[in-house]
C-alpha cells in the first residue's frame, strides 16, 4: 500500500524503534505513547483489519502477543498491561493497517480506558443469540 505509514515501517522507509520481529510480524515503539513502553504489532503483509488477517497471522499472533507482553511487563516492571486492537473508524481505528497495542500500566499513571456500559434490555442476550444462530 504506496500510502500505508505501516507498510512504510515494515519496509524501511521509515525509522522505528524495533524490539521483535520475525516472518510474520514487526513489533515497534509506538510513536505517540500511551505510556512507557507502548508497543504496536504489526502484521507485515498489508491487512485493513482483523477480518482480512490471513492464515499464518492469525495462528501466530497469540504467540507474539503473549511473548511481547511477558517481556514488556518483565523488563520495565509495569503493574498491568492493556491490550487494544480496533477494527474499523466507528471503533476507533485511525491506520487501516492492522495493529495491535500493547500498553503497559503503571501505578496511578493517569490513563483512562473507559466505557459507558449500556446494560441489556429485555430478551437482549436472547436476540444476539437468536442471531448468532445458538
Amino acid at each position: 500500500m504506496n500510502n500505508c505509514i505501516f507498510c512504510k515501517i515494515i519496509t524501511g522507509e521509515f525509522d522505528s524503534h524495533c524490539i521483535y520481529e520475525d516472518e510474520l510480524f514487526k513489533v515497534i515503539l509506538d510513536k505517540f505513547p500511551a505510556s512507557k513502553g507502548h508497543a504496536l504489532i504489526l502484521t507485515k503483509a498489508h491487512y485493513e483489519n482483523v477480518y482480512e488477517l490471513g492464515e499464518k497471522e492469525t495462528e501466530a499472533l497469540g504467540k507474539v502477543m503473549t511473548k511481547m507482553s511477558k517481556l514488556l511487563t518483565e523488563k520495565l516492571g509495569c503493574d498491568g498491561l492493556n491490550v487494544l486492537q480496533s477494527n474499523g473508524a466507528d471503533a476507533g481505528q485511525v491506520i487501516f493497517h492492522y495493529h495491535m497495542h500493547l500498553i503497559p500500566r503503571y501505578k496511578d499513571d493517569g490513563i483512562v480506558m473507559k466505557w459507558v456500559a449500556e446494560g441489556s434490555s429485555d430478551g437482549m442476550f436472547e436476540e444476539v443469540l437468536e442471531r448468532l444462530g445458538l
